[in-house]
């Protein structure tokens, strides 16, 4: 089969891998029919992520059909149409029984990271009971590939940690795939001002077409003073961090009201300075989180409703045997204007 094949910082190739096959009773094989590219994904091309090492099939969101299941699969059979989760999770460890799936003992974020996973035709999902969700009849599957990380990153991530409530106001630090999905799940909450700041004029105009009440261009000098006037110099509630470097964590340190909440989504691969002599007095709390998915049933159904949209994240579409060209695009988003790109594994 073909598989994107991460060869280390920097480097990937196309390559002939075997199919995978049952590992343990609890495997299942699922042919893929669609994945994406997730900013994780370049964050380990960049060698952020060490547990990452090279020969690694990257990849860890998508939609497929079941090929085959291990004996003690009881959840689904062959011809199934699923939902890979990004998080796979046995359901009985210790971090399981505490919804912290993310944390699982024999499972967490593997996929793509531990274990080979989604940018090839076939993958072996370990725990498939409990790391696959059943797509129902008719579901637009692109849309639902969506599902597998990006929605949940940014509810669970970005939302939840922060606190996001009725009348509040929120400040969402790029406006990326992470962050527009955090923006389009914020609005459950109806805050009164969801602010975007990004250096990418396109994405903020995007942002402004998923419900962003303004927009800040992060360019130069003063991106935090115009969140701050925004607010009447009082700052904001909720300040989500996505994208993941220094500068970014730096803007919502600047921004956050007294009692406010930072949540932390993005992938940091470089240390950042935390501003105590400023923010020790001000009651303010900061959250990290790796997505645990517990909320992947809840978004399913809300997409099925026509609730959210997260189709309108997609711009591009390859096939596998461009899956070079599509890592480029992705890369390249200021230029190419990418948000999502979808790749379908048949040429």
């Amino acid at each position: 089969m073909k598989a994107l094949v991460y060869e280390g910082p920097g480097r990937i190739s196309l390559e002939a891998r075997p199919v995978p096959e049952i590992g343990a009773a609890t495997d299942a094989i699922v042919k893929i029919t669609r994945t994406t590219i997730c900013g994780t994904d370049l964050h380990i091309l960049k060698g952020d992520v060490p547990t990452c090492t090279p020969g690694r099939i990257l990849g860890h969101e998508g939609v497929g059909i079941v090929e085959k299941i291990g004996a003690g699969v009881t959840q689904f059979k062959a011809g199934d149409h699923v939902l890979i989760s990004c998080i796979s999770s046995c359901g009985k460890c210790e971090y399981c029984r505490k919804g912290m799936y993310s944390h699982c003992t024999t499972g967490g974020w593997i996929l793509g990271n531990t274990i080979d996973v989604t940018q090839p035709e076939y993958v072996r999902i370990p725990h498939a009971d409990t790391s696959l969700y059943p797509i129902p009849e008719g579901a637009d599957e692109e849309a639902l590939v969506m599902l597998s990380d990006i929605l949940p990153t940014g509810f669970e991530c970005g939302v939840l940690n922060g606190k996001v409530q009725p009348g509040g106001t929120v400040a969402i630090v790029g406006s990326g795939p992470i962050g527009l999905a955090a923006l389009l799940t914020a609005q459950f909450y109806s805050p009164s001002e969801i602010i975007m700041v990004d250096l990418d004029e396109n994405r903020l105009e995007v942002a402004k077409q998923f419900g962003a009440t303004a927009t800040v261009n992060a360019g130069g000098e003063g991106a935090a003073r115009k969140v701050l006037a925004l607010t009447g110099g009082r700052g904001v509630d909720t300040a989500i961090e996505a994208v993941g470097i220094p500068a970014t964590f730096d803007v919502c340190q600047a921004i956050i009201a007294p009692g406010g909440t930072i949540a932390n989504i993005g992938v940091h691969g470089v240390k950042v300075d935390l501003h105590l002599e400023k923010l020790w007095s001000q009651n303010i709390a900061i959250t990290t989180r790796l997505v645990d998915t517990v909320s992947t049933p809840m978004l399913l159904k809300t997409v099925q409703s026509g609730k959210i949209d997260p189709k309108k994240l997609i711009t591009h579409r390859f096939k596998l045997g461009q899956v070079l060209d599509a890592y480029e695009t992705f890369r390249r988003a200021a230029s190419t204007q990418a948000l999502k790109v979808i790749i379908e594994a048949t040429d």
